[in-house]
């Protein structure tokens, strides 16, 4: 029996004339309908004329979470006055409750974007309604935008309602337009009004000290705050408590610092066992503290919730494309989940929501999450819609466009594993991949796992991999397998209807490729033909490889470029060129060689952190990865000198090196070459003449420019064929280079075919004359030419030496060779500064001439008396 009093307390019925009038004349609407309002349970019954009016549809509505489709599908039947299974049903991954009365099914979106690759038509189906389009799922924006290509293409008739609970709606609006016909232009919107009774807000900042969430650690201290403001409420308010927090490890905790509450405490999550969920949604006589994940947010009515303790923090995905490594980290929850959360306390009397965070801070969140399409893995996306047969997704209806690296590396992934061909386009392996229902790489190692091990075995691990084991199962890959087998908790039982799935999917897929070939079908599987659903490996007694091994070929088949191998205890170097370390309680330590299955990269974090791996052996290694395995010469500047060697590598992994005995000559050149550029030009011989020329170049060129040469270290490096030539090329090794003279390969580079050159000592000397008859070294500086000399030697001169037009910088000497003036005005010096540079040395050195005036002196490079016996 119809549970009318129940259907019309919820706002949404108010809005549902609207909806199927803007069904009938668009064929397409956007309903808004904040949080409670029964958009989930009421309009699906309204769209399949199970309300009591109206015609009678077929109707699928997808969610973003298994949990949100049990507990809509388990409302609704309520309303109805049924059991789950008759009018409305529901299929989740692995599990099907529906029959032939079954006019709604909800469905997850993953669940739906199989349904439409196997037939995009959907026959039977009337119409879909994806609920909580906000949350910017990336399955979800894939299905919206497939539905929208098939109205367009296949099925005009068919109704597609998207339903947001923010204000957002300008977006799917657009997206779902009509291109023809009368209904042509965006898509309807149609408003609910709000429901619930109101909450109040209260703003309970932590105490100061508390550290920023950072990764996916979050300070102690503010879950022993969030957790005495949850006792706090619960001593000021009447009802249940309702507290939000980032993930399962912060949800243990603070469920740990609530001991002896008072309450009953609940701990729920995507993970919690189903019957936890169901009391949670159930409700109870006894009052209840609630500690959720952001699962919560949305689609599911919390009974008896008047508090919302929210924490202020979610999790969101990151991934390291460039590694091939994802991780978790904490970010500050958005304004539009802050508000969903907040809304959840008064859904069945006014209520108060705590945020543990200062009032002036809700101005600067974020305004909504980040869409999964930024920030997710997307080769599972890039295989969708290569199968959709539209690779790059540019003629898809999607909110936004995936980034262009994320797609690389996506579609790199696919290739890697044979699913698509050079042009993007799947391949008949491909095909298989995406009717398995899991992540590429996964079907890859189901696929060709299965030959070897069994299909039951590889199932079995493929399902480990697909949902991480929990982590009280170890590290170990095969231990967790073990421990998955034995166990009776909710994992082993979720992880045991996984498998079974698998198992069933592989046979399936596979009878229909054999079909497919008996008939003709294309190729292009780069794969065997697959396995049979079992093999002597599965059967009690029949021979196969040891656990170990099997789940050491699967996580490597799965993951190739994470194949490991030791550097030392506990530390690894993937394919990939990532280092990973297991943590130091790991029985995986000694291991040579490892298949990481999970693991991530902490921010700032040098090496991966391995949180889920597998024993392999190298020759299991090289079949996994064997599009990595590379043989090549290498001939590299290496310690401080040539090294040459025929390398064999895995991916970055050394398997083996040997010497060559006769390397390539321009090899080995280009060795040098970076020796050079790594430890300098210093490795040449040089010269005092040498030195000397170059510093004369260099003069040269900043002076009076081309065509004299840029002699500078980085500018010689750029132009090695031009003056280290042929003596580089004949070189073999750094004692080789030593015996290169860089000054014969300078003067290569002198103007010679201007006539310049025969200029060099004319413009830049190398030695000055000096009045003494001496003939002094310039010293050519980064500045100006230096001539240091005795000042004596300079009596006579009146005016400043000059090179190239450019007066020199005259250090003058005392008679023992000190410095005793600089300057770059010689006339100027004798004038003013002489006078007091003849008082300090006049007594120091007397048998030297000192004379008054020494413009007119005579210049001397001796004393006064060898002077006078005219030694000069």
């Amino acid at each position: 029996m119809i549970r009318n009093d129940a259907l019309d307390r919820l706002p949404v019925r108010r809005a549902v004339p609207a909806l199927l009038s803007a069904l009938e004349s668009s064929g397409t609407a956007v309903l808004h309908a904040p949080p409670g309002t029964g958009k989930t349970t009421l309009v699906p019954l309204a769209l399949a004329g199970l309300t009591g009016e109206g015609p009678r549809r077929s109707v699928i509505v997808a969610e973003p979470r298994r949990m949100a489709v049990r507990a809509a599908a388990r409302r609704m039947a309520w309303l109805l006055g049924q059991d789950v299974g008759e009018e409305v049903g529901f299929s989740v991954r692995g599990e099907r409750r529906a029959g032939p009365r079954t006019r709604v099914e909800v469905v997850t979106t993953g669940v739906l974007l199989q349904r439409l690759q196997r037939d995009p038509e959907l026959p039977g189906v009337d119409a879909v309604l994806l609920d909580e389009c906000h949350e910017r799922h990336l399955d979800a924006d894939t299905a919206l935008a497939f539905l929208a290509d098939v109205r367009a293409t296949l099925r005009p008739e068919l109704l597609l309602v998207a339903a947001s609970a923010t204000t957002d709606t300008e977006l799917w609006s657009r997206l779902l337009a009509a291109d023809e016909g009368a209904g042509a232009g965006p898509a309807p919107v149609v408003r609910s009004e709000e429901a619930g009774h109101g909450v109040d807000v209260c703003h309970a900042p932590p105490p100061s000290g508390i550290r920023p969430a950072h990764g996916t650690w979050v300070d102690s201290r503010l879950l022993a705050h969030v957790a005495a403001t949850v006792r706090s409420a619960l001593t000021s308010h009447a009802g249940d408590v309702l507290c939000f927090l980032p993930g399962t490890g912060e949800i243990a905790r603070t469920a740990g610092m609530l001991d002896g509450v008072g309450a009953e405490v609940l701990q729920l999550h995507g993970r919690a066992p189903a019957a936890v969920q169901e009391a949670v949604l159930r409700g109870g006589e006894r009052r209840r503290v609630v500690l959720a994940t952001s699962v919560a947010e949305s689609s599911l009515t919390v009974p008896g919730v008047r508090i919302v303790v929210d924490s202020g923090l979610a999790r969101e995905p990151r991934v390291d494309h460039a590694r091939g490594l994802g991780s978790l980290t904490t970010v500050p929850v958005s304004a539009a989940g802050a508000e969903q959360r907040s809304g959840r306390a008064g859904r069945e009397a006014r209520g108060v929501v705590y945020r543990c965070w200062a009032a002036a801070e809700d101005t600067r969140r974020p305004r909504f999450p980040s869409p999964e399409i930024r920030i997710a893995d997307l080769a599972s996306f890039a295989l969708r819609v290569a199968c959709w047969g539209d690779p790059e997704a540019s003629g898809l209806a999607l909110p936004e466009a995936p980034p262009a690296g994320a797609m690389a590396a996506a579609r790199a992934v696919l290739a890697a594993v044979g699913a698509v061909d050079e042009s993007g386009r799947t391949t008949v392996r491909g095909e298989r991949m995406a009717r398995l229902g899991v992540h590429p790489r996964l079907a890859r190692a189901l696929l060709d796992g299965a030959p070897r091990l069994g299909a039951r075995r590889t199932a079995e691990v493929v399902a480990l991999l697909s949902e991480e084991p929990p982590r009280e199962y170890g590290d170990d890959l095969s231990a967790a397998w073990r421990a998955a087998r034995r166990g009776g908790d909710a994992y082993g039982a979720r992880w045991r209807t996984e498998a079974r799935r698998l198992e069933q999917a592989l046979s399936s897929v596979t009878a229909a490729t054999a079909a497919g070939a008996g008939h003709g079908s294309p190729s292009g599987d780069r794969g065997g033909p697959g396995a049979p659903a079992t093999d002597p490996g599965d059967r009690a007694g029949g021979e196969g490889p040891g656990r170990d091994t099997a789940a050491g070929v699967v996580a490597a088949l799965a993951f190739p470029e994470r194949v490991a191998r030791a550097r030392g205890e506990g530390a690894f170097l993937m394919a990939s060129g990532t280092r990973a370390e297991l943590s130091g309680e790991s029985g995986l330590r000694k291991v040579p060689w490892l298949a990481v299955a999970v693991a991530d990269r902490p921010v700032s974090a040098a090496s991966a952190r391995v949180r889920l791996g597998a024993v392999v052996d190298e020759e299991t290694a090289r079949e996994a990865a064997s599009h990595l395995l590379t043989s090549f010469e290498e001939v590299r500047w290496a310690e401080g000198d040539v090294v040459a060697r025929r390398v064999e590598r895995l991916g970055a992994v050394e398997l083996g090196a040997r010497r060559l005995e006769a390397p390539d000559r321009a090899l080995v050149r280009e060795a040098l070459l970076d020796g050079l550029r790594s430890e300098g030009l210093g490795l040449l011989h040089w010269s005092r003449d040498a030195e000397g020329l170059r510093q004369r170049l260099a003069f040269l060129h900043r002076v009076l420019g081309p065509p004299w040469p840029d002699v500078s270290e980085g500018a010689l490096l750029e132009r090695p064929d031009d003056w280290l030539e042929p003596e580089l090329s004949r070189a073999r090794r750094r004692a080789d280079l030593a015996r290169i003279s860089a000054g014969e390969g300078l003067r290569r580079l002198l103007p010679w075919a201007t006539g310049e050159a025969a200029r060099l000592d004319e413009l830049a000397p190398e030695r000055i004359e000096v009045p003494s008859g001496s003939r002094i070294r310039l010293d050519y500086g980064p500045d100006q030419p230096v001539l240091a000399v005795k000042l004596q030697e300079l009596f006579g001169l009146r005016r400043t030496p000059e090179v190239a037009g450019t007066p020199v910088l005259v250090h003058l000497l005392s008679p023992a060779g000190r410095p005793a003036a600089v300057t770059a005005d010689l006339a100027s010096f004798w004038q003013d500064g002489y006078r007091a540079v003849r008082a300090e040395l006049r007594g120091r050195y007397p048998k030297h001439p000192w004379p008054e005036d020494p413009s007119t002196a005579q210049p001397t490079r001796y004393t006064t008396s060898r002077r006078a016996r005219g030694e000069e």
